[in-house]
C-alpha cells in the first residue's frame, strides 16, 4: 500500500504543474482582446451615430411639409364659409319652446359658420 502511495504521489508531482501551469499564450492572447473590444466599441458607436443621423432626417422630412401650407389667420367671432359639406357634425338645435337639445346634420358647402356670442344673442 505504502508503495502504491508513493507511486500516486510522483505521479501527481509531474502532472499538477503541467495541468495547472499557464502558457505564454495565454497571456500574449489577451492583448488582442483589448484591441478586439476597442473596435466592436468604436462600430457601436458609429452604429448609433448613423441612427441618431437617420432619426434627425426622418424627423425632419415629417415636419417639412408642415412647413410647405400656406395659413391663414381667423380672428375670433369671424365667420368662415365651408369649403366642402360636412356630413353628420354635431349641432345644438333649439326647439319651438326655447330648450336647446342635441342634434345631427350635414352643413352643405357654402354655408357661413360663425362663433355665437354670448353677450349679443340675448339668452
Amino acid at each position: 500500500m505504502d508503495t502504491l502511495m508513493q507511486v500516486m504521489i510522483a505521479v501527481l508531482r509531474v502532472l499538477l504543474p503541467v495541468l495547472f501551469e499557464t502558457s505564454q499564450d495565454t497571456a500574449v492572447d489577451a492583448n488582442p482582446q483589448l484591441k478586439l473590444r476597442g473596435k466592436l466599441q468604436g462600430q457601436i458607436r458609429r452604429a448609433w451615430g448613423k441612427a441618431v443621423l437617420v432619426g434627425i432626417l426622418a424627423g425632419s422630412l415629417l415636419v417639412l411639409p408642415g412647413c410647405l401650407r400656406r395659413t391663414v389667420y381667423i380672428p375670433d367671432g369671424s365667420p368662415v364659409r365651408l369649403r366642402e359639406t360636412i356630413q353628420g357634425a354635431a349641432v345644438w338645435v333649439k326647439a319651438s319652446d326655447g330648450q336647446v337639445l342635441p342634434g345631427k346634420m350635414d352643413l352643405p358647402e357654402g354655408w357661413y359658420c360663425l362663433p355665437l356670442d354670448e353677450k349679443k344673442s340675448g339668452d
